[in-house]
C-alpha cells in the first residue's frame, strides 16, 4: 500500500545529499571531535568505523526500506507492515526522540548562528582560552540573548519546512551540502598546515590501544549509531519520498561513506590546529566553541578561518534540524491530514517552547533539576541520546528482521529489477543477530552509567 500522489525527490542525488545533510549536523562536527579527543583518538576512530558498519548500516537500511515500501512517517510504516500489533509503537517513540533532541539542538544551533555572528564582526579575536571562556560563560548565562539566537534559529528550520519537500528541503541541502564540503576542506587544508599540525593528525589516525577500555568501544557504537541519523525514524520519512526506481543500496553506500568522511574532517580540522597551537585535545563539549574560539585568536588569518569554521556549523546544524522537524510534520500530514502550514507553524512553535526551558538551564533555570538530577538541558539529552534512539533502533531493526522478514527486506533492497545483492546473506545474518545485540548493549550500557 503506498501514496501515489506523495511528494518526491526529483533524483537519487537531492535524497542522498538530504541524507547527509540529516546525518551531518552538531554530531559530527561538534560531537565527533570532543568524543574522540577523549577517548584517545585513532583507537576510538578505528573502533568507530567498524561498528558504522556493524550497527549504524543496518538500521540505516531497514529504515529507508521500510519508507519507500510503504510511502508513509514512522508510525504508518510500521502499521502498515504490522498490521494488528504494537510495533507502530516504535514510531511514536522516533516523533516523541526528534521533537525533545529539536529542543535542545536548537539551543546548539542558537549558539552557532550567534557564534557567527559574532566572528563576522570580529569580536572574537585576540582570546585567550581563559578569555573565550568567559565570554561564552557570559552569553549561555544571559536570560535572553540565547533565546532570541535561538528563535531565530527556529524561524530558519520552520522556515525552510514550509516550503515542502523539492523547494524547502532538497533545494536547501543542494545548495549547503556542497558548500559545507568545501568550508571544510578549506579548514582541513589550513589546520593540516600549520607548524607542528602533524602531531594532531597523528592523534585521529593512528590508533592507541593501550588507553581503550570497554567504554571507549560503547562509545563508538553511540558515537555510530547517532551519527547516521537512525532510530528516531528520521531516515523512515526520508525514504519514504525516495522513488521506487532509485537504488537504495548504492544511495545509503553514498550517505554512510560521506557521513563518516565528514566526522574525519571535522577531526582532521579541529585537532591539528588544537595540537599545533598546545591546547588539549580532551577538553570535552566547550572544545568548539572556547577552545577553538582561543585557537583561531592565535592562528594567522584565524579571523576568517573562524568565520568560515562558525558558519560551516551553523548550516550542519540547520541540515539536521530540517530533518528533526521534518518527522513530526510528516506524521500529522499523513494520519491527521493537518496540512504543512499549520503543522510547521504549530509543531515547530511547540518545540521552541520547549527548547526555551533547556536554554533557560544554564541561566534563570540553572537549579531546576531533572532526571538523575541532571539540569534540563543535559537531562532532554539523556533521555533523547540514551534512551529513545536507542530503543527506537531496536524496534526498527527486530521488526525489519524477525517481524517483517529478512526476505522480504532483501527483496525491497533488490528494487525493481529483482537482481540479487552482493553478501546479501551476510548481512542479513548480522541485521538478525549482531546489530540488535549490540544496540541494546549500547542502551543498557550509557542508561547504567548516567544513572
Amino acid at each position: 500500500m503506498t501514496n501515489d500522489s506523495r511528494e518526491q525527490w526529483t533524483s537519487k542525488f537531492g535524497f542522498i545529499l538530504a541524507s547527509i545533510g540529516s546525518a551531518v549536523g552538531l554530531g559530527s562536527i561538534w560531537r565527533f571531535p570532543f568524543v574522540t579527543g577523549e577517548n584517545g583518538g585513532g583507537s576510538f576512530v578505528l573502533i568507530y568505523l567498524l561498528c558504522v558498519l556493524f550497527l549504524g548500516l543496518p538500521v540505516l537500511l531497514s529504515e529507508i526500506v521500510l519508507g519507500r515500501s510503504t510511502q508513509r512517517n514512522p508510525v504508518g510504516a510500521l502499521r502498515l507492515q504490522g498490521p494488528g500489533t504494537f510495533w507502530f509503537l516504535g514510531g511514536y517513540i522516533g516523533i516523541l526522540a526528534t521533537g525533545i533532541i529539536l529542543a535542545f539542538y536548537s539551543t546548539v544551533g542558537g549558539w552557532t548562528l550567534f557564534y557567527t555572528w559574532q566572528s563576522i564582526l570580529g569580536n572574537l579575536g585576540g582570546l585567550s582560552i581563559g578569555e573565550a571562556e568567559t565570554r561564552f560563560t557570559a552569553f549561555i548565562s544571559d536570560p535572553v540573548i540565547p533565546v532570541l539566537w535561538q528563535a531565530l534559529f527556529m524561524i530558519l528550520t520552520m522556515g525552510i519546512c514550509l516550503f515542502g519537500l523539492q523547494n524547502g528541503i532538497e533545494r536547501t541541502n543542494k545548495f549547503l551540502m556542497p558548500m559545507l564540503g568545501i568550508l571544510l576542506s578549506i579548514l582541513v587544508i589550513r589546520s593540516i598546515t600549520l607548524p607542528g599540525a602533524m602531531e594532531g593528525v597523528r592523534f585521529i589516525l593512528y590508533p592507541d590501544w593501550s588507553d581503550v577500555s570497554f567504554t571507549t568501544i560503547f562509545e563508538a557504537l553511540g558515537m555510530a549509531f547517532f551519527s547516521l541519523s537512525v532510530g528516531a525514524g528520521t531516515m523512515i520519512t526520508y525514504g519514504s519520498y525516495l522513488s521506487k526506481k532509485e537504488s537504495i543500496p548504492s544511495a545509503v553506500g553514498n550517505v554512510v561513506v560521506f557521513s563518516t568522511l565528514v566526522s574525519l574532517a571535522a577531526g582532521l580540522a579541529i585537532f591539528p590546529a588544537v595540537f599545533s597551537l598546545g591546547y588539549e585535545p580532551s577538553a570535552g563539549p566547550p572544545l568548539v566553541f572556547i577552545t577553538l574560539t582561543a585557537v583561531f585568536a592565535q592562528m594567522p588569518a584565524g579571523g576568517l578561518f573562524a568565520v568560515l569554521f562558525f558558519f560551516l556549523l551553523s548550516m550542519a546544524a540547520l541540515t539536521s534540524s530540517i530533518s528533526l522537524l521534518e518527522v513530526p510534520l510528516r506524521y500529522f500530514e499523513d494520519e491527521h491530514n493537518l496540512s504543512r502550514q499549520k503543522g510547521t507553524i504549530l509543531i515547530g512553535g511547540l518545540i521552541f517552547l520547549l527548547g526555551i526551558a533547556s536554554t533557560l538551564s544554564f541561566s534563570t533555570w540553572s537549579h531546576v533539576k531533572g532526571i538523575a538530577g541532571l539540569p534540563i538541558f543535559e537531562s532532554m539529552d539523556f533521555v533523547a541520546s540514551n534512551v529513545l534512539l536507542p530503543l527506537g533502533g531496536l524496534v526498527i531493526i527486530i521488526f525489519s528482521a524477525w517481524k517483517w522478514g529478512m526476505h522480504q527486506v532483501l527483496e525491497a533492497l533488490r528494487g525493481e529489477d529483482g537482481n540479487r545483492l552482493a553478501g546479501e546473506g551476510f548481512w542479513g545474518f548480522v541485521a538478525r543477530w549482531i546489530t540488535p545485540v549490540l544496540i541494546l548493549a549500547v542502551f543498557v550500557f550509557q542508561v547504567l552509567s548516567n544513572l
